[in-house]
């Protein structure tokens, strides 16, 4: 799956405009590296986003096209 539609799945982001426009800026990285809005997400990749002052890791638990706003949280876990 697309990063940027990942994180408007897992709703880190809420629109998937704004994920495109953070992977330019240059703001998410995957396992440690920078990503583009194109890069390919798979289970067990740690990804990055800086918000501001502050960033967020999560690990990739589970792919899915869609999922309900209760069950977002179970795509990813914090590290």
């Amino acid at each position: 799956m697309r990063l940027d539609k990942f994180l408007k799945v897992s709703r880190l982001i809420k629109r998937r405009t704004a994920a495109n426009e953070a992977c330019d800026a240059g703001r998410v990285k995957v396992n440690g590296k920078q990503a583009k809005a194109g890069s390919r997400v798979k289970v067990g990749d740690e990804i990055e986003i800086e918000f501001g002052n502050r960033s967020v890791r999560v690990e990739v638990l589970c792919i899915e096209e869609t999922v309900k706003k209760e069950e977002a949280a179970q795509l990813y876990r914090y590290l």
